[in-house]
This record gives structure tokens, sequence and C-alpha cells, in this order.
């Protein structure tokens, strides 16, 4: 399987969560940036960022069981188990009336922009640009991350691998995360306007 089109779940299930907590925590700052470098109004700047940080949050619904596997070694049931995610995180934050610009963005997080992604196998314009931009900052997060079956690739060679793959990317956005990740403000300074995540650690997963 080629490495960006990877998915490993959240490890709330572990007790070390740090690396996972700072996976949103890039994806939310990348996204926020690369919105801004696409011309995006700032409230939907923030929305997107708000997006990234809770993009995952349909996995803790998803076993402990399945926790820091590789796709390759996960059964045809067990994957289908997983892809749920995005459509779990959308009902989990419809609950909780965030805009239809956080919520879509989530739903389709995963999805390619040649048709090849899930859940319903969108193609280019039919997704949500809030979408396509989380899917570019959610790869590149994601690949410069240690995971538990290999170490994280430098920045340089996750590029490489994105562009291998990039019929994956709407092309407008990926040449704006590039542009964004090559600022030098952007390499030694990851911060966005403050958010603020309303779920509680009492809601009901």
């Amino acid at each position: 399987m080629n490495e960006v089109t990877e998915v490993t779940p959240l490890s709330f299930f572990e007790e070390d969560i740090t690396e996972e907590i700072n996976h949103g925590i890039r994806v939310s700052n990348l996204a926020y940036y690369v919105a801004k470098s696409l011309g995006l109004y700032e409230v939907q700047c923030h929305e997107l960022a708000v997006a990234g940080m809770v993009h995952d949050i349909g996995k803790l619904r998803v076993s402990a069981y399945l926790y820091g596997r590789h796709e390759d070694t996960l059964k045809i049931e067990e994957m289908k188990y997983i892809r749920m995610h995005p459509r779990l995180g959308y009902e989990l934050l419809m609950r909780h009336d965030y805009s239809d610009f956080v919520v879509e963005s989530i739903l389709y997080h995963h999805e390619n922009y040649d048709g090849s992604g899930y859940p319903e196998n969108l193609a280019g314009a039919q997704i949500p640009l809030g979408a396509r931009i989380l899917r570019v900052c959610d790869v590149y997060a994601a690949l410069t991350s240690d995971r538990p079956y290999r170490k994280a690739f430098d920045p340089e060679t996750a590029v490489e691998l994105m562009i291998e793959e990039v019929k994956n990317f709407d092309m407008k956005v990926f040449l704006a995360f590039q542009r964004t990740i090559h600022e030098e403000a952007l390499q030694n300074k990851w911060e966005i306007p403050h958010i603020k995540v309303r779920i509680t650690e009492e809601e009901e997963l």
C-alpha cells in the first residue's frame, strides 16, 4: 500500500496520546495557513482549524484492538470498520451544533480527488473545499510523524511521496500547501488564533 493512503486510529486507548494530540494540532495549524494561502475568509480559516483539530474524533469509537496496525495487516471487515470514522465523527459533532463547513470537512476528509476515497467516493468539486484541504494536511502530518510501524519521513521525502499520489489531491490546494510549508515563518512557528472544541470529557462516544 502507498504510504500516502495509510490510516492509523487515534490512540486514546493508550496511556501516551501525546503524538496523536500533536497530529490534530499539526493538521489544524497547517489547514489554517493553507486556507489563508487560498484566500479564504478568516472565519473559514478558523473553522477549518477547528475541523483539523477534531478531524479524527470518530476514531474514538474504533476498537483498541485495531489501534496502531498498518492497513496491510487488517482484514476486510476491520478496514470497513475503521473507514466508518469520518461518518462517526460527523454524527458526533452534529450533536454539538458545529457549522456545516466544519462537519462536512470532517465527513469527507478521506475522499480523494480522483474519486477513489471514502466514505462516498466523491470526486473533484463534489468534495467540499474544506475536506480537500484537510486531505492534504492530514496526509502530510501523518507522513512526517512516527507511527507504530515506521519512523517519520523527513518533509522533503513526505512531499515526494505525496507527489507520486498527487491524483488524490486538488492541485490548487496542493500547490497552496507547498507554498505554505516552504514559508520560513511557518517552519519555525505553528500558531493559530485560539480555538475551542465543544466536546466534554463526559461526552458519550
